[in-house]
């Protein structure tokens, strides 16, 4: 019998990050946050597309750029109707894209608040081992000791002890790792063997405390 219970948790953000910019109306820099609404206009077979931000002090919109003068004919057909409908959820992939943002200013503000859906894949709460696999098709700013924390209710200076005494492992490994945001693909293995709370962990590991 397995002694190990794996899970997958697959961790969903929930606020997109708010570029800082210099806002007309407000004469200074301001977060700006995504409205949910693109804009598209065309020019004979040139297209531009952009997604709507407004300003969070006094509602002032910022266009940022999705292409610029790109020909109809080099757009992908799924992009295209997506930003003709307003697709929430391609919408999303576009507001959550970091990179493409840095490209835009320099500062940046991140939310670390997430939703976190939990699936067995292996084993029961009867375990002295727990591996948690994590899946996060989204960049996130939430650091893997915030997550464990707030998901197994477990204090991050036990979790910092846990880690120097080599009973909680990430993989792949990585200098502080849980200081690091989390990762996809990552997994979290933890030796809970010594633990009298073992039980209620790997129970809070399959439910939301």
């Amino acid at each position: 019998m397995s002694h190990t219970l794996t899970v997958q948790w697959t961790i969903t953000p929930v606020t997109a990050p708010r570029p800082f910019l210099a806002c007309s109306r407000c004469g200074g820099h301001r977060p700006f946050t995504c409205s949910g609404k693109t804009r598209l206009n065309a020019n004979g077979r040139r297209l531009d597309a952009w997604l709507i931000y407004r300003c969070a002090a006094c509602e002032d919109t910022w266009n940022r750029p999705i292409f610029e003068r790109r020909n109809v004919a080099n757009v992908d057909p799924e992009a295209l109707a997506a930003l003709q409908g307003n697709d929430p959820g391609w919408i999303r992939q576009v507001a959550f894209d970091i990179e493409g943002l840095r490209q835009c200013t320099d500062r940046i503000e991140e939310f670390a608040d997430c939703h976190v859906e939990r699936r067995v894949m292996s084993g029961t709460t009867a375990c002295t081992r727990l591996d948690i696999v994590l899946v996060a098709a989204q960049v996130s700013s939430l650091r893997v000791d915030r997550l464990l924390s707030t998901e197994l209710a477990v204090s991050r200076a036990r979790l910092t002890r846990f880690e120097a005494g080599g009973l909680l492992t990430l993989v792949p490994e990585a200098r502080k790792g849980l200081q690091r945001p989390i990762r996809h693909g990552s997994r979290i293995v933890l030796d809970l063997s010594a633990q009298d709370d073992r039980a209620e962990i790997a129970a809070r590991a399959l439910l939301a405390s």
